[in-house]
């Protein structure tokens, strides 16, 4: 009976994981999951897939870890298995992603055999993360003043530094990130990344822009930087 949990291909030489010492791990990495899921919770925006995902990856990676048990073949080939994974889903957040491999590195330290460790940094690391959430850590206040701006013109106007004077007025810094046409090509849809110097002047700076593009579509809104970078 107890050879029922051996693999076909072990040898006399190879070294199987207990029942208990399996059970034991899983409920150990089960029990992690659900730290740092309840504590990625606190004082964050999240979905209910994304955190039960969080809730049962370090058991999914210590199930691999102690699977693979010193098989440097079986390792290579779970690393190209894990990283095709980064190709089959949409890019999440820095803070998700940074989210995602704590829950995989206390997966891979049960994996390894040390429980206690893994507990030790799941309760750190994830009252950190807490704590973080809590005092809205990197939110300063000259974040709000960092903008988006697109602007619908006219096909027949020249948007070559139509808007300067303007950003000048009411930007510290600004850069044209992008020319868009629009509406089958009757229109230009221009985006700006820009630094207001105050951040009570918005409405003032867009009924300038107002008079200058005709009355069209202009859109303010938080900085942009979800492409390209984290």
């Amino acid at each position: 009976m107890p050879n029922i949990f051996r693999g076909i291909f072990d040898t006399e030489m190879t070294q199987v994981v207990t029942l208990t010492d399996f059970l034991l791990c899983i409920g150990s990495a089960l029990a992690i999951g659900l730290i740092l899921a309840f504590a990625y919770m606190v004082h964050s925006r999240y979905t209910k897939s994304f955190v039960a995902t969080m809730a049962l990856l370090p058991a999914i990676v210590c199930v691999v870890i102690m699977m693979v048990n010193g098989n440097v073949g079986a390792g290579v080939a779970v690393a190209g298995a894990f990283s095709l994974v980064r190709f089959r889903s949409v890019a999440g957040s820095a803070r998700e992603i940074g989210a995602i491999f704590l829950a995989m590195g206390t997966g891979l330290v049960i994996g390894m055999g040390y429980i206690s460790y893994a507990f030790v940094i799941a309760i750190l690391l994830g009252g950190v993360l807490a704590l973080y959430n809590v005092i809205d850590f990197g939110a300063g206040k000259k974040n709000a003043l960092y903008k988006t701006l697109h602007i619908t013109i006219p096909e027949d106007l020249d948007y070559t530094g139509v808007f300067d004077d303007l950003l000048h007025q009411y930007a510290t810094d600004y850069e044209l990130a992008e020319v868009k046409t629009t509406n089958m090509g009757s229109l230009f849809r221009l985006t700006y990344h820009l630094k207001l110097r105050k951040a009570e002047t918005e409405k003032q700076f867009i009924d300038q822009l107002r008079c200058r593009n005709g009355n069209l579509e202009i859109t303010v809104s938080k900085q942009e930087t979800t492409i390209g970078e984290l």
